[in-house]
């Protein structure tokens, strides 16, 4: 007996053929990123490093506090992209988390933007220059305490 390979349905046929046809050529058309794509790329990819507080500077991050309170978030504040034909330079102003190891940080920010952009913008990046601005330091926690006169809260010694 001997093996026959089953043939595909003809409307998948048609269908592939309908697929490859919507398919751009390669070569034709032209493709333009947007530097505020680029840097909501670079910005997204740098706050998820571990020790990144926010992004941007004094007044950006006042901004940024409006615009959160009112449900809206820029994912490229405190980040400039400029953007070539084929390559891309990168810029980020950042506040790290006091006790984190500033230089350690730059790096790690550096790396992340540097994958997220060449792998999801597809273009070379040549630079990633990190800024830290700040160091945010985290209010005293405030213990509630209860007594005999009712409650009250006081700051914890750290």
């Amino acid at each position: 007996m001997e093996y026959q390979d089953p043939q595909p349905d003809p409307g998948a046929r048609n269908h592939i053929a309908a697929y490859q046809a919507e398919l751009p050529v390669p070569g034709q058309g032209r493709t333009v990123i947007s530097e505020a794509a680029v840097a909501k790329v670079a910005g997204i990819a740098a706050r998820a490093v571990p020790g990144v507080h926010s992004l941007g500077t004094g007044s950006s991050r006042t901004l940024g506090a409006i615009r959160d309170a009112v449900g809206s978030s820029e994912h490229a504040a405190g980040v400039h992209a400029e953007v070539g034909e084929t390559q891309v330079a990168v810029d980020i102003n950042l506040v790290a988390t006091y006790g984190t190891p500033l230089h350690s940080l730059a790096d790690q920010v550096r790396a992340a933007v540097f994958r997220a952009v060449e792998e999801l913008v597809g273009l070379q990046v040549i630079e990633v220059n990190v800024e830290i601005t700040d160091v945010y330091v985290a209010p005293p926690v405030k213990h509630t305490v209860v007594g005999a006169g009712g409650t009250s809260e006081r700051e914890g010694l750290l």
